[in-house]
């Protein structure tokens, strides 16, 4: 039998963006921009998935520049994967509030080995998005910023959803990062698509960070008690 690790970073090796993007809207693969990614990727899948348990998903909104759009690992910047993971990406250093969350509350749920023993996470659209801004800099832009884009990835969400689905996720509920947006589109097409018995929607981590810092504690237990509720249906 296929382990996980091999279906996700075969999964990985072939993720392929061929729709057409909204003007002024660039597509980040860091799987294929550079060489070093796809080892680091492999490595970190073959010691945390190498095995054939079914995980619980998690599905954000999509990478960011300075975490998955970089290490190729979702919420997890270059700090966090050196110091919580014990690897390292040679060239880059990245900071992510939202890495920052989600790694206190995996340490929160037991650390690195249990969270990622019951948990698979991903995002709807597992490629990320940027627009240059007025000042030439670029910017993250998420799926959901407009209907154009919307419309321009729906066909690879849901093929990247159902692919995923095969390498051994428990359907019965998806937790979904965002209570707005995300969940909305992600709901949408789970009436349609029926990946999931049930999806169950935690508040955003950068929304966490940006603008609920002083709670962040209670929405680590939130998260906790939500994530840890599954284990009693298993």
């Amino acid at each position: 039998m296929t382990l996980f690790a091999e279906k996700v970073i075969s999964f990985n090796k072939s993720l392929n963006f061929s729709g057409i993007l909204p003007s002024g809207i660039s597509i980040m693969n860091p799987f294929h921009e550079n060489s070093e990614v796809f080892l680091l990727i492999a490595e970190f899948y073959r010691k945390y998935y190498s095995d054939t348990r079914p995980r619980h998903m998690i599905l954000g909104i999509n990478p960011g520049r300075f975490g998955a759009g970089v290490t190729g690992i979702p919420f997890t910047d270059t700090v966090r994967l050196k110091e919580k993971c014990g690897l390292e990406i040679h060239g880059f250093k990245t900071y992510e509030t939202s890495s920052v969350f989600i790694y206190e509350m995996i340490e929160r749920y037991g650390g690195p080995e249990k969270f990622y023993s019951d948990f698979f996470i991903s995002a709807v659209s597992p490629l990320g998005f940027t627009k240059t801004g007025i000042n030439g800099k670029e910017k993250n832009f998420n799926y959901y910023d407009s209907k154009e884009m919307i419309h321009a990835i729906s066909s690879f969400a849901i093929e990247s959803i159902l692919k995923q689905l095969e390498f051994g996720i428990n359907r019965d509920i998806c937790f979904c990062l965002g209570t707005g947006k995300n969940m909305k589109f992600l709901s949408d097409l789970n009436s349609k698509y029926s990946f999931f018995e049930r999806i169950e929607p935690l508040e955003h981590p950068r929304f966490i960070m940006q603008y609920r810092s002083r709670q962040k504690d209670r929405y680590i237990d939130e998260y906790i008690k939500k994530l840890s509720s599954v284990k009693a249906i298993d």
